[in-house]
């Protein structure tokens, strides 16, 4: 499954057979980011089990109305215990889904005795992820890290992402451990977590100028170092426009020093293939730098 936010069947595993669920009506616009990050899985859950509403009523013990409003985003954010009730019908992870409900209830400006009311009401069993699951994670989460700070600047803004992504990676782990490519299919979620939050220039494109600062090369006592800022300022934001593949590895190469074999394996390419998107970046780039300067 390729996870892409804010589509309706982005979080479908791939593996489903028939469907005699019916899909539920679209999530509202008003939903943010940290509500759709486990709004979308359990919605595609839901979708995928050939569950109807009706089935996930008799399971859950809440109206029609509530649940309806709750696959929507609808209305007032939902208290943990519906959310728990859906969830455990679902058979869903629960740790990874109370971080991820508690996140989007902060982001929906709930009151923390609220927040912490809600969850002292349902009382809940130690639940470590899946062996493999942790395993993954420890190899991937510095590069993840670095990738996430390249665009979010902060290390606590890139860390929080990156905590998201695991645990939304959790939700969806039996789908993932199944794939055809788990490093793949990780990375294209953890792009999407930071791509949604990234900053975006005029042509809404991700805008690294600012990340500029936060580099070695920046901060050198070098000659002309007013013309090597500009260079370098240039040179981030013509990373922003190089299509996906190549602009990933561009900033764990380029911004996050990552050698190529690695971050051939965090992306989840052959080497083969990461050496060729490399190579393609780096003619995009003298492109995109030549058009540039001739504009000057």
């Amino acid at each position: 499954m390729t996870w892409v936010p804010d589509a309706e069947q982005s979080a479908l595993p791939p593996n489903a057979g028939s469907r005699r669920g019916r899909k539920p009506a679209p999530i509202v616009e008003s939903a943010g980011l940290s509500h759709r990050a486990w709004l979308e899985p359990v919605r595609g859950f839901l979708f995928a089990s050939g569950l109807t509403l009706n089935d996930l009523v008799d399971r859950s013990g809440y109206s029609k109305t509530r649940i309806s409003e709750l696959l929507r985003g609808n209305g007032y954010y939902p208290a943990w215990e519906i959310t728990f009730s859906v969830i455990r019908a679902l058979g869903l992870p629960v740790p990874p889904m109370r971080r991820l409900w508690t996140a989007a209830a902060r982001e929906a400006q709930k009151e923390p005795d609220w927040i912490r009311d809600c969850i002292r009401q349902v009382a809940l069993e130690p639940e470590p992820p899946p062996l493999a699951h942790q395993a993954f994670a420890e190899t991937v989460t510095r590069a993840y890290t670095a990738y996430a700070r390249a665009f979010l600047l902060t290390e606590h803004r890139a860390r929080w992402v990156v905590t998201e992504t695991f645990d939304i990676l959790w939700l969806c782990w039996s789908d993932a451990a199944t794939s055809e490519n788990i490093r793949r299919y990780a990375w294209q979620l953890l792009r999407s977590r930071v791509m949604a939050r990234a900053h975006r220039d005029a042509e809404e494109r991700p805008d690294l100028r600012a990340a500029v600062f936060s580099t070695s090369e920046a901060c050198a006592d070098a000659p002309g170092p007013l013309t090597a800022l500009s260079e370098l300022v240039d040179l981030f934001a013509a990373i922003g426009r190089l299509p996906d593949d190549q602009m990933d590895v561009a900033v764990l190469r380029h911004l996050c020093g990552l050698p190529l074999e690695e971050s051939a394996d965090v992306l989840g390419l052959s080497t083969a293939m990461a050496h060729a998107v490399d190579h393609h970046a780096r003619a995009t780039l003298d492109t995109l730098l030549t058009a540039h300067r001739s504009r000057e």
